[in-house]
């Protein structure tokens, strides 16, 4: 019966511990305005992550459209948070 208490509360530390290294955003950065070939402006914001990592995001529609990735219109979000944190979650995965 202890091995399977020890076993259940080592797996919940461990499930709590990698949520809490998730990275999260610390600071959003603008970094440029732009303009596609057909005259649709845009802007691309630099995101700093709390695992010290920086991700790009770009925002359309006057800042209504946020979207991973430079010049994206991927893994958008209509919140600059929301993509914000789409960002530094994808970036941990990716390494």
């Amino acid at each position: 019966m202890r091995n399977y208490l020890a076993i259940a509360l080592t797996t919940a530390l461990m499930a709590f511990c990698l949520c809490a290294a998730a990275a999260k955003p610390t600071s959003i950065t603008f970094e440029s305005d732009n303009k596609t070939i057909d005259g649709i402006e845009y802007a691309n914001f630099i995101v700093k992550c709390s695992n010290g990592e920086k991700q790009l995001m770009t925002t359309w529609n006057n800042r209504k459209k946020w979207c991973v990735g430079r010049d994206s219109f991927n893994n958008c979000n209509q919140k600059q948070i929301k993509a914000a944190m789409k960002a530094c979650e994808t970036q941990a995965k990716e390494h």
